[in-house]
């Protein structure tokens, strides 16, 4: 071999090499998957075959996947392509076009969940207004929905005295997050008798699986003349029943007393579950109970809804961690099934059944063969909405060891304004809080805490060595002046005792102040002065209007802690004056903005800002060459990690 072909191999290598090192880390699946669906609905979602939009389940279920993409990304254009096609149907008034209360049709109010998003979310003057009387039309709809005589709702009303599986994923996780977001506790135990009369009429007690839905008239020709049971076990019925089980229980109030039925009822499906799922394929046939039978085959919609179903109930403790591994088993099933790669290298999704009904014109008896005479449809929405869920949660379990057995804690003591609840109209708890979906709050880091694997709460009155004892990390966030709140909660000596003491034993701390207008600065300097650090009057990136590299701030000497992003925006923060045991971490225009602190077996995180509040993280506002998002997530990791 000559020297130069050598040479010219060598740099050929090396210059591969480079390559590979620098290639963009490519997306996670649920974020391409929803990226493909955009492409296929770039002016609004089209059902099926359907040439014009309208109100419709698919919808409602398209939006809770990209509000999860979203959430799980910071990128906005998740929330655009939610708004832009809410706003194509919700007028000024709160009426909303195509739909018509008046059918009575619970597959209605699977979209009021994007409703609800938006009526907390911070939009322009009045924005909100049209989302909140829409969805207050949805909850109308429920007032007068027709019920069975044991009080269970109608699945339309042309459809009497009929209970469907697909109805409770439909209407009941809408129904409770109204219950809760316009606190109507009454509206909880109706969500419960829904589930109760499920579990009542629809559970087979051979096998545990559930019928797709009972007349309780009888009357039906598909109906078993005894039990009023349709006859077969339709895989997609079961999953919208399980996914209706998890979301639900996002809203139930801990302390309700029909909350433990609702996680019993999963508990007693998820073996059911992995009993009928394929030991090769990992996946789920679409009549169960009927595998080997000619015909059956594995579909792509309940598969799907059955891997969300079990790994976010493994996720989130309703079920035992075992389930967690159907999870991953099923959705390496639905990878290899159904997912492919169109030439132009965008993703496709096979193997989802059109339909599934019963009754009707032309009349649909239920039976297996019924089932089999439904097409199979490429992309259908049925499936690619379950399957984001579902990988959503993969990528979750794939990261979520960091936080397991940690609580982050909130403080709700230093910081407590009030407001009076939009919505309510009652008193409420508001900026920098875990729950507030608006600007100021902290909705989307706490997100970023929780699918980390770690617990978040808040932390309502003055540390103890008793209050701070089950916390592994403490966050106190802009502590009250006069100014915003008449009856202050200043940081004591007994606080800051607390508190130092706590880090030397191993608690890690987060500090955020504010610009010293913002902030009462002089005694939460007390409580810093432990760590080395104080809070100064001056305050930097002072930031006029949209001018935002006024607020640019470079991470990059902060990568101890900020391991991926590189550029962050922090306006109006106040300087660190630094001294041992504190270190700089980040300075802007050769003053300390960042530092941390060790000591004893603890650590401290400080910043003169409480900058990871949703306006400057949600992708909503600042350009995203600011990766707040996911500076807020390496934060987070940072914080749970080992010291």
């Amino acid at each position: 071999m000559t020297a130069r072909l050598l040479g010219s191999l060598l740099l050929l290598t090396a210059a591969q090499s480079l390559s590979a090192q620098t290639a963009p880390k490519p997306a996670p699946m649920s974020q391409r998957m929803a990226d493909a669906f955009i492409s296929w609905h770039p002016d609004s979602i089209l059902i099926g075959t359907r040439k014009t939009a309208r109100w419709d389940y698919e919808q409602g279920l398209m939006m809770k996947a990209l509000e999860r993409v979203w959430q799980r990304t910071g990128d906005a254009k998740y929330y655009t392509y939610i708004k832009k096609d809410l706003d194509q149907f919700v007028q000024p008034d709160g009426s909303i076009r195509t739909y018509k209360l008046e059918d009575y049709n619970l597959d209605n109010l699977t979209t009021g969940h994007a409703l609800l998003m938006m009526s907390q979310l911070s939009l322009p003057s009045n924005g909100n207004e049209k989302y909140v009387k829409a969805a207050q039309l949805l909850r109308k709809q429920l007032d007068g929905q027709p019920r069975t005589k044991a009080g269970g709702f109608w699945h339309k009303k042309i459809y009497q005295n009929q209970m469907w599986l697909d109805g409770l994923y439909m209407a009941e996780p809408f129904y409770a997050e109204y219950s809760k977001t316009f606190n109507q506790p009454a509206g909880f135990d109706d969500v419960a008798k829904q589930f109760a009369l499920i579990e009542k009429n629809l559970v087979d007690s051979k096998t545990g699986l559930l019928y797709h839905g009972y007349d309780e008239s009888k009357e039906q020709q598909w109906a078993n003349k005894t039990t009023g049971q349709s006859p077969n076990f339709w895989d997609r019925g079961i999953g919208w029943y399980s996914m209706a089980l998890v979301d639900v229980l996002d809203y139930f109030p801990a302390n309700h007393p029909q909350r433990p039925a609702i996680v019993k009822a999963l508990q007693r499906l998820a073996p059911v579950l992995a009993k009928y799922q394929d030991p090769k394929t990992g996946t789920w046939s679409l009549v169960m109970a009927q595998e080997s039978r000619k015909g059956n085959y594995a579909e792509a919609s309940g598969s799907s809804m059955f891997v969300y179903a079990l790994a976010r109930g493994a996720r989130m403790g309703y079920l035992d961690k075992k389930y967690a591994e159907v999870a991953r088993k099923g959705y390496e099933g639905l990878l290899k099934t159904f997912v492919a790669t169109e030439p132009a290298g965008a993703l496709a999704f096979n193997g989802t059944v059109s339909v599934g009904g019963l009754g009707g014109n032309p009349y649909r008896n239920g039976s297996f063969e019924y089932y089999l005479s439904e097409p199979l449809r490429k992309n259908d929405l049925k499936g690619v909405g379950p399957f984001i869920l579902a990988s959503t949660e993969m990528e979750i379990a794939a990261e979520n060891s960091l936080g397991q057995n940690k609580t982050v804690g909130l403080d709700y003591y230093f910081n407590h304004e009030m407001r009076k609840n939009a919505l309510t109209g009652e008193q409420e708890q508001w900026h920098y809080t875990w729950e507030e979906r608006s600007h100021g709050g902290f909705y989307f880091w706490g997100n970023q805490f929780r699918e980390l694997g770690a617990k978040t709460v808040a932390a309502p009155t003055a540390p103890t060595a008793a209050s701070l004892k089950n916390l592994s990390v403490y966050i106190i966030v802009d502590p009250d002046s006069r100014k915003e709140s008449p009856k202050p909660n200043y940081v004591q000596p007994a606080d800051s005792k607390a508190i130092a003491d706590w880090v030397k034993a191993g608690g890690t701390l987060v500090l955020f102040a504010n610009d010293t207008a913002n902030c009462e600065t002089k005694r939460f300097n007390e409580l810093a002065k432990n760590f080395g650090v104080q809070f100064t009057d001056q305050s930097v990136n002072m930031v006029k209007g949209d001018q935002f590299e006024q607020g640019k701030v470079d991470l990059t000497p902060g990568k101890a802690v900020f391991k991926t992003a590189g550029t962050a925006y922090v306006k109006e923060l106040s300087v660190l004056a630094l001294q041992s045991p504190a270190q700089p971490l980040v300075a802007n225009g050769g003053k300390n903005i960042m530092a941390t602190a060790m000591l004893g077996k603890g650590r401290v995180f400080v910043l003169g800002d409480p900058w990871l509040y949703n306006e400057y993280v949600d992708g909503r506002k600042i350009p995203a060459t600011y990766q707040n998002f996911q500076a807020g997530k390496d934060l987070a990791a940072w914080l749970l990690g080992s010291k």
